[in-house]
C-alpha cells in the first residue's frame, strides 16, 4: 500500500535503502511510537485522576533518548510498545467501569483482548504484558468470588466473559494474523533458515519449494 515491493535484504543497520520506497513503514512505525505517550497519560491518569502524574509520564516518554531513537526506525519495537501500553490503558479503562456487562464494560474487555494479541503477535516478549493482565484479572475474579452476596452464576459469567475476551479472542486474532502474513509473503527470503525445511518447501524461491517431504 506504500510502495515497498519487498526487495530489499534488512540485513544490517545502515545500509542505504536505495531506490526503495521505504517512507510508508518508517512513518508507520513512528506513528504507533508516537502514540505510546497518550497512552501512558490516560494510563496514569485512570489509575490516579492526578493532572500532575499524568502529564509528568507523558513528559518523561516525550523526552526519553531511548524512545525517540526508536521510533526514528524502522523496527519492530515501537509496534510492540504500541500495543504493551495499549494493552495496559484498556485494562485500566475496564478497571474503571463500575456496571459489569455493560458496553462500555464488553468494549474495554474485548480491545485488551485485541491489544494482547497484537503484542505477542509482534514479538513473544509481549508475552510479559499478557502475564501482567492475567494476574490483574485473577485478582478481579478472586473478588468477585469472595463476594457470598452474588450469585454463583455472577461470577460465572464473569469468568465466562474473561475466557472469551482475553484468551479466545486473542487466540483467533494471532492465529488470523498468521495466516494472513504467510498468504500474502508467499516468496523466499534471507531468513529462511531459522524454519524447518517443510516450510521452506512452501516458500516460492527457496531450493526447497515444492520438494517432497
Amino acid at each position: 500500500t506504500t510502495g515497498y515491493n519487498g526487495t530489499h535484504p534488512f540485513e544490517k543497520p545502515g545500509d542505504p535503502y536505495d531506490d526503495h520506497s521505504y517512507m510508508g513503514m518508517r512513518v508507520g512505525c513512528t506513528l504507533l511510537g508516537c502514540a505510546i505517550v497518550p497512552f501512558s497519560f490516560l494510563t496514569v491518569w485512570q489509575f490516579t485522576h492526578s493532572l500532575t502524574a499524568s502529564c509528568l509520564a507523558a513528559a518523561f516518554l516525550i523526552f526519553d533518548i531511548g524512545v525517540i531513537v526508536l521510533n526514528r526506525y524502522i523496527l519492530l519495537d515501537p509496534i510492540l510498545l504500541f500495543f504493551i501500553s495499549g494493552s495496559v490503558f484498556a485494562m485500566a479503562s475496564f478497571r474503571s467501569v463500575k456496571e459489569p456487562f455493560t458496553t462500555a464494560w464488553w468494549s474495554w474487555l474485548t480491545l485488551t483482548g485485541a491489544m494482547l494479541a497484537g503484542a505477542i503477535s509482534v514479538k513473544f516478549v509481549g508475552l510479559f504484558v499478557v502475564l501482567y493482565v492475567g494476574i490483574f484479572t485473577i485478582g478481579q475474579l478472586w473478588f468477585i468470588l469472595g463476594d457470598v452476596s452474588k450469585p454463583f452464576l455472577y461470577t460465572l459469567k464473569h469468568f465466562i466473559a474473561r475466557a472469551i475476551c482475553l484468551i479466545a479472542v486473542p487466540i483467533v486474532l494471532y492465529i488470523s494474523f498468521f495466516y494472513i502474513h504467510l498468504t500474502i509473503l508467499s516468496k523466499s527470503g534471507s531468513g529462511d533458515g531459522f524454519y524447518s525445511s517443510l516450510f521452506q518447501s512452501t516458500l516460492e524461491g527457496n531450493r526447497l519449494y515444492n520438494a517432497s517431504m
